[in-house]
């Protein structure tokens, strides 16, 4: 009735998790912030599965490695491996209609929680997760979807569905604008962390040379996007998060905004079942309700 195996020794199971982890992170440092645990930790574990396994998992120096050939080999079947012990355990605690999605901060807090409550009075057997998702990362453990704002190279991979066009621009309060005469390029400058090069990108789409001016940094996108609707500068942020504000005239955009190469999409990770093809579907829906940008 029952079969019996017999295993090989395995190595650490942390120590493989931490392998993976900076594998596809790319640093100790970002597998540590996804684990929960210091760099050093990682790269401790790491150095011990190499001895373990008698084979090295990454060469080069330490601010710039590289998997090896047997590194490479491993980290994918680990991934799934992991992936395959997530969903076991998740299928058997729940009825399968659980929905796990990781998320970027600043849009789940300025785009989609707000328009939640649409979604579960449409589909009330759904129980949606959502889960914060780094800004630098293009995946989630144990996630059945992640959406984020993605480049448009990624928007035809067949997993990827974009759901509404990204454009940029400089915004602030009214009051801001007229004190500084008009003139959004001469307002204190507002910066986010997760998206640092968004002033040079916008600059760049519009073809404007940017003054020396006052910057006022902050972690994210949405902290910025507070500090402009409280007079503090001009931030640079897509119009899906600020269109609201800007309609309402809560935040004036004289300088219109630009298309930028990217969109924000939803990418599957796992088999599109019955719940992850509705939340698709109503993230277009969504996403096609989204006024259009204003430009100049």
């Amino acid at each position: 009735m029952f079969e019996n195996r017999t295993y090989p020794a395995l190595p650490s199971l942390n120590a493989l998790r931490a392998f993976e982890a900076m594998a596809r992170t790319g640093k100790a440092v970002l597998a540590a912030e996804e684990l929960g645990v210091t760099h050093s930790a990682v790269s401790r574990q790491v150095k011990a599965l190499e001895e373990a396994l008698g084979v090295r998992l990454f060469t080069g120096p330490k601010h710039r490695l590289e998997l090896t050939d047997a590194g490479r080999a491993l980290a994918p079947r680990l991934a799934r491996g992991f992936d395959e012990i997530v969903s076991a355990v998740r299928d058997l605690r729940t009825e399968g209609e659980d929905l796990v999605v990781g998320v970027n901060a600043s849009l789940s807090v300025k785009w989609l929680i707000p328009r939640l409550g649409r979604f579960a009075a449409r589909h009330p057997s759904v129980k949606l997760q959502l889960a914060e998702l780094p800004s630098h990362a293009t995946s989630m453990r144990g996630g059945d979807a992640i959406v984020r704002i993605m480049p448009t190279s990624r928007l035809s991979e067949p997993a990827v569905t974009a759901f509404a066009p990204n454009h940029i621009g400089p915004v602030l309060t009214p009051a801001l604008l007229e004190r500084h005469g008009g003139d959004v390029l001469a307002a204190p400058r507002l910066t986010a962390s997760t998206h640092a090069q968004g002033w040079a990108i916008w600059a760049a789409l519009a073809g404007v040379e940017l003054p020396p001016g006052a910057e006022r940094p902050f972690a994210h996108l949405h902290f910025a996007m507070d500090a402009a609707v409280a007079g503090l500068g001009a931030a640079v942020l897509p119009w899906p998060l600020v269109a609201e504000e800007v309609q309402a005239g809560r935040l004036c955009a004289p300088l219109g905004f630009r298309r930028a190469e990217s969109a924000l999409a939803v990418a599957a990770q796992s088999a599109p079942g019955r719940a992850l093809s509705q939340f698709r579907a109503w993230l277009v829906e969504e996403g096609a309700a989204t006024p259009p940008a204003p430009r100049v």
